[in-house]
């Protein structure tokens, strides 16, 4: 089965090992996604995020800068793997070719330093996806939960602060672009907002539902309905925390309660507005999912519980390429 997954961490991950000198490639490591993992999988496309965390760096556009340049590096590298992806038909080009497809996206809209000319300048680098915002508030808009800044706590989910006017305008010069507009993280007025301000299909790229598990990070029914009615797709994220409630500092991530929220999902709003988003390589590694090359054990799962063949291939890789098809310029 194809695999399409819109979000991991694992250039992030990269990148921090080799400012630690350490001996690092995508085509072979210890990360949840390696090229070779993805093609034991049997990967089609992979998100790689670009995440920046604003409250630990003094150069938030450099640092960007600095991943996307270890993104290009190892896709040069390993081009007999793996092809960047501009548009559909790059993903269809990549295919004719037996190479996987990788699309460049941006975790933390804020890197754009509050200047909408910078996203046609990000778009020209190839970025087709960006999630709007992390944990913290920036110049578009705020998180699903606030945090805070010492102690890293957590609080309730954001129902109140949506989009600021930069925001706004942020979202409708992506629209335009054919850049597609990602809201995980984002607060739930800040989903609203995107809502009422766009026309195309937007993606959760990593968030799950939040009537099974009543994280921030998660979608409410109401949000859930609304990405579907707009023919956008939410990624089932691998992470404990956002798949049920628990105390544990190293609770396992089960392949069944990924099973009960894509369950859910479909009897609330349909299987078309589900798919893939693990957050490989931003997560804990307490997983059954272990890497990418497991997926096939979430296809075994989802026919045990009664899923047909088209319904797993369109949570696996049709969803999402259906809205990559409407959104991609």
């Amino acid at each position: 089965m194809k695999v399409v997954d819109m979000h991991c961490d694992t250039i992030s991950e990269i990148y921090l090992q080799r400012q630690s000198n350490q001996d690092i490639s995508l085509k072979q490591n210890n990360l949840n996604i390696s090229l070779e993992k993805m093609q034991q999988g049997d990967y089609l496309l992979q998100n790689f995020a670009m995440f920046t965390p604003l409250h630990k760096t003094d150069n938030p556009f450099q640092y960007a800068h600095d991943l996307i340049d270890t993104f290009y590096h190892e896709m040069n590298q390993y081009s007999d793997m793996i092809g960047v992806i501009k548009n559909y038909q790059d993903i269809i080009n990549n295919m004719n070719q037996h190479r996987m497809s990788a699309m460049l996206t941006l975790e933390e809209g804020a890197v754009v330093q509050n200047d909408l000319q910078y996203l046609q300048h990000y778009y020209d680098l190839g970025v087709r996806m960006i999630t709007l915002t992390w944990n913290f508030s920036n110049g578009i808009g705020y998180p699903n939960f606030s945090r805070d800044d010492d102690n890293h706590g957590y609080h309730a989910c954001d129902t109140k602060n949506g989009l600021t006017e930069f925001g706004k305008a942020y979202v409708q010069e992506c629209e335009r672009l054919g850049i597609i507009i990602d809201v995980s993280h984002l607060s739930d007025a800040g989903f609203e907002d995107v809502y009422r301000l766009t026309t195309k299909p937007f993606v959760a790229s990593h968030s799950n539902a939040r009537s099974v598990c009543p994280h921030a990070r998660n979608l409410t029914d109401e949000m859930i309905l609304k990405l579907a009615s707009r023919g956008g797709v939410m990624g089932m994220n691998y992470a404990a925390d956002f798949l049920t409630e628990n105390d544990e500092e190293k609770c396992l991530s089960k392949i069944d309660d990924i099973v009960k929220h894509i369950l859910y999902i479909k009897n609330l709003a349909g299987i078309d507005c589900i798919g893939l988003g693990s957050d490989f390589d931003g997560i804990p590694p307490y997983l059954e999912l272990k890497d990418a090359s497991y997926l096939p054990k979430l296809e075994q799962a989802l026919k045990e519980a009664g899923l047909t063949s088209l319904e797993i291939e369109k949570i696996f890789f049709k969803n999402v390429l259906r809205v990559y098809q409407d959104v991609l310029q």
